[in-house]
Parts: structure tokens; C-alpha cells; sequence
């Protein structure tokens, strides 16, 4: 089975921590040069300094801001004029939790900016590189609601459905040049999203945060929460030749919580 990258450029979103970051560091694994891109330079230049690879694979770090997507648009496209690259990783952090009929306007347009409106502009900035290499992989973070709705997360599980279809939408029109769109959904991930998230629950359960850790366990039929690496290795195939065939899925990776087919 091929899962060689070398003499790939991967540009990983979100990359600074958590999932992000350990998919940059599966894909630099595997032979991959990898740019990792978040809003602060000192972490990544952190993180790109500890990938495999390191010095001699050129890794680099771009700090850019996806609540302003023409502006990280811009740092992407100048980024990727000397170095295009031929994967692409759409990372951002979820819209703040709460009632989706509490949520106010802004909410939803500041979350399709940052995920659908960013995703759009990073694909047109990355797909001229990926046609003149012949090889194209387009990977979006989303989340398993865009299956079964998460409780609480009534902003994000509506961005996260639109994403779900542009990308599904997308993997049909570049099928022909064998460039794949591909979706990864985590589940309970052990990450700081996921401790923002128990918090949030127990201050308004008024219970202690370890109940509510438990209790979001118990759903899970493994029994614990994801590692980021393990949701990263998903990824990681996904970008590799050996996923070369697999376009316009969604695949969850939650420990078999989702109940649906």
C-alpha cells in the first residue's frame, strides 16, 4: 500500500494545536513538506520546528487569520507562489456553543466566514498548484453532526451541514482531474475545544466537569475520547495515493457513537 508524501506540499489549517496539529505532524510522517497555518507565528514556528523531517524538508509556518477570509485568501495565494502545494487540510475552530434559537445573526455569518466562505477561497488559492502536479487532496475537518446534531451546538451544526454538501458538491465537479474532496468527522476528541465544551456544560448543569466527561464517555461504545492522533491518522491515508479512489465521503471518527448508517 502506497502512503508515501514525499515531494508533497501539504497546507495544514488550523495546525497550531489539537487535531490540526497532529495531522501536520502524520502528514510531515509520511514524507510530506508541510505548512502549518494559524493566527499565532510563535506557536507554529513551535510546532514546524518539531516535524519529521525537520530543517532539510523545509517545513514552514503561516500565521493568518481565517475570521478574515480574503485577507488569509491572500497570505495563502502569496505563500503558495513559490511552493504550491498538492493537499489541502480545512481546520477551524467550531462556532462558540448555545441554543441555536438563542444564536444571533452574526453568529452564523461570522461561522460560514470562517469555515465555508475560508474553505471556498483556500481551494480556489491551492487547485492551479494541485492541477499542474497532478495530484490533488482536499481534506475538511468537520465534525459528526453533520450526521446526528450535537446537543448545544446549534450554530456549528448548521455551518458544519453546508460544509458537508459545498464539499460533497466540489468532489463531483473535480472527479475528472482525480482530484479528491474528502470529509473527516471526529467525534469526542481529546482537545482543548472538547474541555471548552465540558466546561460549558457543567457550569449550566451546575455539576462537577468530571460528570459530564463521564457521561459523554459513556455514549461512546469504546468507552473514551479520541486522541488527536488517531483522527489525524484518518487524514493522513486520506492524503496519501492510497486514498486515490475514496472522494466525496464523510467518514466518522468517534469510537462508533453515531448510531446512524
Amino acid at each position: 500500500m502506497n502512503i508515501d508524501l514525499t515531494g508533497k506540499h501539504a497546507l495544514v489549517c488550523g495546525a497550531s494545536r489539537g487535531i490540526g496539529r497532529a495531522t501536520a505532524e502524520a502528514l510531515a510522517e509520511l514524507g510530506a513538506r508541510v505548512t502549518v497555518v494559524a493566527r499565532s507565528r510563535d506557536q507554529l514556528e513551535v510546532v514546524a520546528g518539531q516535524l519529521a523531517g525537520g530543517s532539510a524538508r523545509q517545513h514552514h509556518a503561516l500565521a493568518t487569520d481565517f475570521s478574515s477570509p480574503e485577507k488569509a485568501a491572500a497570505d495563502v495565494s502569496t505563500h503558495l507562489q513559490t511552493q504550491p502545494a498538492q493537499i489541502l487540510v480545512n481546520n477551524a475552530g467550531g462556532p462558540p456553543p448555545g441554543p441555536i434559537a438563542e444564536a444571533e445573526a452574526e453568529a452564523f455569518l461570522a461561522g460560514f466566514r470562517t469555515h465555508l466562505v475560508c474553505n471556498q477561497l483556500l481551494v480556489r488559492a491551492t487547485l492551479p498548484g494541485m492541477r499542474a502536479g497532478g495530484y490533488g487532496r482536499i481534506l475538511n475537518i468537520i465534525s459528526t453532526s453533520v450526521y446526528e446534531p450535537i446537543v448545544g451546538l446549534g450554530v456549528s451544526n448548521t455551518v458544519r451541514a453546508a460544509v458537508a454538501a459545498w464539499a460533497k458538491t466540489l468532489s463531483r465537479e473535480l472527479a475528472p482531474e482525480g482530484i479528491t474532496v474528502n470529509n473527516v468527522l471526529p467525534g469526542f476528541t481529546a482537545t482543548d475545544r472538547l474541555d471548552g465544551l465540558i466546561r460549558g456544560r457543567a457550569e449550566k448543569a451546575g455539576v462537577p466537569e468530571d460528570e459530564i466527561a463521564a457521561g459523554m464517555r459513556a455514549s461512546v461504545p469504546m468507552g473514551r475520547f479520541a486522541k488527536p492522533g488517531e483522527v489525524a491518522d484518518a487524514l493522513a491515508f486520506l492524503a496519501s495515493p492510497a486514498g486515490s479512489y475514496i472522494s466525496g465521503q464523510s467518514l466518522a471518527v468517534d469510537g462508533g457513537r453515531l448510531q446512524s448508517i
